[in-house]
């Protein structure tokens, strides 16, 4: 069945001198084809360096096909000869970029691949590619392209503050670390792994996109030593923050294991495991009547819950006296006979400046958290991920940032 040509080449956005020759859709396999030409005598850019009006030097493929966004709910190819040019000023045969695809070698349109970037940021790529009808293999090469491409051409100049958590990437004890720009809100590097040598991967993915590590002035992570260790050696001239929602984190951990370790002998701590942890704000009206009977007594988890409660308060101080504070609940945490709690205290003791060095720097981890929440949720509606590399993918594409607005 042919279909009547009109505007076909407005509607395909084909410029001159392309044209429409024809356009069929076939009953049997269910595709639209669209059959693009180019005249006799056509003149073509150059595509290695851009001089206008070159003349064709041979054709490159015969009848190549390219993949196009769907007609209606059939799917839509384009079919045209590829010309190769011999540019009279650098003297190279290159392929002729054709306006419909970014890529000379594949076989997807610009749209297409678009389509399939839009589609990748919340659904699998296992259910895109059952939608599609296309090889997922083949749309994971669409979206590298354009995440290889983006983190090639990235700009760090600017970068003088960096954030970074780690994630699991699979069961076990497979991680990728995520180093982020706190103040442009965007994830700069990711690397497999949580040691130190993370931190060497990105110093040299910093350097090697115009940022110096002698400009970042300002870190921010969580205790671990080999992260300590990594950003040490190659940030010196950084000031260490230990993240905040960390350290509450750690404290609430505390709280948990008192009240597991009491839970035996006080019966009222039955059935309260999520009082002790929430703020009180997010809790039913049972359970702050509940938490309100509780939390004044003499249980050693109601001690370790008001202790928790000051931490978290201390955060809220002006910069002028919260370290002092942060010192006295230091010594508390120390005295209170409540092993978990002292080992708060024995954390924050010996990580003293990193600690409060927020009150300076005011910096966080709750992008990454919130990053760390996205990919979570896009690795189990993926039902994990089968390599690294589209793990990184996927991270750069929720949180890079990028324009994949990108022309050959």
């Amino acid at each position: 069945m042919s279909i009547e040509i009109n505007q076909m080449e407005t509607v395909f956005h084909i410029p001159d001198p392309w044209f429409i020759k024809s356009c069929h859709f076939n009953n049997v396999s269910k595709q639209l084809d669209v059959y693009i030409y180019f005249p006799k005598g056509a003149l073509f850019p150059c595509s290695n360096c851009g001089n206008p009006d070159q003349e064709v030097y041979d054709i490159a493929d015969h009848h190549r096909t390219w993949r196009h966004l769907n007609f209606l709910e059939y799917p839509c190819y384009i079919h045209a000869d590829h010309p190769r040019t011999r540019c009279r000023k650098c003297s190279k045969i290159r392929r002729v970029n054709v306006p419909w695809a970014v890529k000379p070698r594949t076989g997807f349109t610009t749209l297409f691949d678009a389509w399939i970037i839009a589609l990748a940021k919340d659904m699998p790529m296992n259910a895109i590619s059952r939608m599609v009808k296309e090889h997922d293999t083949l749309l994971w090469r669409i979206l590298h392209y354009y995440v290889d491409h983006s983190i090639a051409t990235q700009d760090l100049s600017h970068v003088t503050k960096i954030s970074t958590d780690e994630t699991s990437s699979k069961r076990g004890h497979n991680y990728i670390t995520i180093f982020m720009d706190p103040e442009k809100a965007n994830v700069i590097h990711v690397t497999e792994g949580k040691d130190a040598g993370t931190w060497a991967a990105c110093k040299k993915h910093l350097e090697a996109h115009g940022g110096k590590a002698e400009n970042v002035t300002e870190l921010c992570m969580d205790m671990s030593p080999a992260f300590i260790k990594g950003a040490t050696k190659n940030f010196p001239n950084a000031a260490m923050t230990f993240d905040k929602f960390h350290i509450i984190q750690s404290a609430n951990e505390a709280v948990d294991s008192v009240r597991k370790r009491e839970r035996k002998s006080s019966l009222e701590l039955k059935n309260t495991r999520y009082i002790w942890l929430k703020n009180e704000e997010n809790l039913t009206e049972k359970k702050k009547e509940t938490l309100e009977k509780l939390k004044d007594c003499e249980l050693d988890t109601a001690k370790a819950y008001r202790m928790r409660l000051v931490l978290q308060q201390i955060y809220r101080y002006p910069a002028s006296i919260a370290p002092m504070v942060m010192k006295d609940w230091i010594q508390w945490g120390l005295r209170c006979r409540l092993e978990p709690m002292v080992e708060v205290a024995k954390m924050l003791h010996s990580h003293y400046d990193g600690v409060v060095q927020w009150f300076t720097s005011k910096l966080n981890n709750g992008l990454l958290e919130g990053i760390n929440s996205l990919f979570q949720a896009a690795k189990r509606k993926a039902r994990g991920y089968r390599s690294p590399k589209n793990m990184v993918a996927i991270i750069y594409l929720l949180a890079g940032k990028f324009d994949f607005a990108l022309r050959q």
